[in-house]
């Protein structure tokens, strides 16, 4: 898919994509009119980079996760870690947490709700 296409359906801007692309976050092939042509699996991939740079994380530390999210062995990078990316991920893991119980707790209220609903119904 084209950069403008991958951008759209990402909700990021043309910009935004190249600049993923500098940073060594996604990658492309280039077509014979050179032309960016990006696969299916960068679409997710550039979303979890706005997920993870919205909570504040930098590129370095994207850089250095963004493995994980598809293996979690290969390859850790380890290079460059700093206390502060350490704590910005465990922040984040704690906000995801904690996000999962909230959203659990509401899937459960309306799950019993519609269990009374049907109850009555009947």
């Amino acid at each position: 898919m084209r950069i403008g296409e991958l951008a759209a359906q990402a909700g990021a801007s043309p910009r935004q994509v190249r600049f993923y692309e500098a940073k060594g976050l996604i990658t492309s092939t280039r077509g014979p009119n050179n032309y960016r042509d990006y696969s299916e699996t960068t679409l997710a991939r550039v979303q979890q980079i706005r997920e993870l740079l919205k909570v504040g994380l930098s590129t370095q530390a994207i850089r250095g996760i963004l493995p994980c999210l598809e293996s979690p062995r290969d390859p850790i990078v380890f290079e460059g870690v700093t206390p502060e990316t350490v704590a910005a991920l465990e922040r984040e893991r704690d906000r995801l947490t904690e996000r999962i119980d909230v959203l659990a707790r509401n899937r459960d209220a309306i799950a019993d709700y519609l269990t009374e609903l049907r109850r009555r119904a009947n």
